[in-house]
C-alpha cells in the first residue's frame, strides 16, 4: 500500500505527465493544483434524524444554530474556500454548540462518559480521515481532517486518536467539558444523534463530513456509522457527497453512503431517487434515519424516514432554508 504522502506526490507527477497534444488531461476525481473558479456553490447541513420528537424549544435552538452555521459556511464558499474547509468549519461550529449530540453537547454512554466519532472525505481524490471513541478532543471533525491531511493513516481511535490530536496541536478538554448541564444549556436529554455537512465549492469539488456522540446509554466502546467511510460519510466528484444520520448499525450493514453514491454513478439515478432507495432498504431491515446528498451538478436531496430531520441549505443566491419536518423556511 502506498502511504498517503507518497500518493499525493504521485498524483501530482501523474497529472503533469498526463498530456495529449500538449494539453492537460485530468480525471475528474484526481487532485489538481488549481481550478477555473465559477460563482456556483452549494452547502447542506443536518442536525440529526428524529428531530421532530424533540421539545419545541430545543428545535428552535437547533434551528438558530444551524442558520448561523449555514450563513458562515456560505460566506466561506463565496470567498473561495474549499468544500473540505467549509464542511470541517460548519461541523466544528455544530460540535461547539450544546444543542447537538456531537462534541460539546454529546450524550454520555451507559458508563457516564462521552465517546465521540467523526469522519471527513473529499471528492476530488477520495482521501478521507476519521476518529472514533474519543473522550477529550474538543472538535473530533478537526482530528478527522488532520488524519486525512497530516498522516498516512485514515482512522485513529480512543487514546491513539487523542495522542495524534495532541501532536497536531488540536485542543483537548477534560471529560467534564462535554457533560453539559441539562438544566441550563440543554433542556432535554432526548437528542438527535448526528451532525453533518456536504458541500460543492466554486472549483466544482465535493466534500462530506459527519460527527456524533452516538445514542443515549450506548455501550462503552460502541462505534456507529459516523466515522465509517462508506457508511456514514462519502464524497466522490464522480457521483455525490453524502452524510447520514440514524441507527448506525443498520447504516453500516447497508454501506449506506457508498450505496447512494454507487446508485448515482452506475445507475444514473438522481440523488433523491438513490437516497430514497437506500433509506427504504434500511427501513425494511428495521431502522429509520435520513441522508443529505449533493452531486456535482448541484442537485440536492435530504429524505428521511424518521419523525423529522433538522436540515438546511444555502447556495450562491444567498437563499438559506432550514427545516425539521417537510416545510423548509
Amino acid at each position: 500500500m502506498i502511504p498517503k504522502r507518497a500518493n499525493r506526490l504521485m498524483v501530482g507527477l501523474m497529472a503533469a505527465l498526463m498530456t495529449v497534444g500538449g494539453s492537460l488531461v485530468e480525471a475528474s476525481w484526481t487532485e489538481t493544483p488549481g481550478c477555473e473558479a465559477n460563482d456556483r456553490f452549494v452547502l447542506l447541513a443536518h442536525g440529526g434524524a428524529g428531530a421532530g420528537d424533540l421539545p419545541l424549544d430545543t428545535q428552535q435552538a437547533q434551528i438558530a444554530v444551524l442558520h448561523q452555521a449555514l450563513h458562515m459556511g456560505g460566506k466561506q464558499l463565496q470567498s473561495g474556500a474549499t468544500a473540505t474547509e467549509t464542511v470541517a468549519r460548519v461541523i466544528q461550529m455544530l460540535e461547539d454548540s450544546p444543542w447537538f449530540n456531537a462534541g460539546r453537547g454529546a450524550i454520555p454512554n451507559r458508563a457516564g462518559f462521552v465517546e465521540l466519532d467523526a469522519s471527513i472525505m473529499r471528492g476530488r481524490d477520495r482521501n478521507a480521515g476519521a476518529v472514533a471513541a474519543v473522550r477529550t478532543i474538543k472538535n473530533p471533525i478537526l482530528a478527522a481532517r488532520a488524519a486525512m491531511e497530516q498522516s498516512d493513516h485514515l482512522m485513529f481511535v480512543d487514546r491513539g486518536a487523542e495522542n495524534f490530536a495532541r501532536t497536531q496541536g488540536l485542543e483537548l478538554m477534560s471529560p467534564e467539558y462535554f457533560l453539559v448541564d441539562p438544566n441550563s444549556a440543554r433542556p432535554s436529554d432526548k437528542k438527535t444523534g448526528t451532525v453533518g455537512a456536504v458541500a460543492l465549492d466554486r472549483c466544482g469539488h465535493l466534500a462530506a463530513g459527519t460527527s456524533t456522540g452516538g445514542y443515549t446509554s450506548k455501550a462503552p466502546g460502541r462505534v456507529g456509522d459516523s466515522p465509517i467511510i462508506g457508511a456514514g460519510t462519502w464524497a466522490d466528484n464522480r457521483s455525490c457527497a453524502v452524510s447520514a444520520t440514524g441507527w448506525g448499525e443498520f447504516f453500516i450493514r447497508q454501506g449506506a453512503a457508498r450505496d447512494v453514491a454507487a446508485r448515482v454513478e452506475y445507475l444514473g439515478e438522481s440523488p433523491l431517487a438513490a437516497a430514497r432507495q437506500v433509506l427504504a432498504s434500511i427501513r425494511k431491515a428495521g431502522a429509520t434515519g435520513g441522508l443529505i446528498v449533493l452531486d456535482r451538478q448541484g442537485r440536492v436531496a435530504w429524505p428521511y424516514t424518521s419523525r423529522g430531520m433538522l436540515r438546511g441549505m444555502v447556495d450562491e443566491t444567498g437563499d438559506r432554508r432550514v427545516g425539521v419536518m417537510e416545510e423548509m423556511r
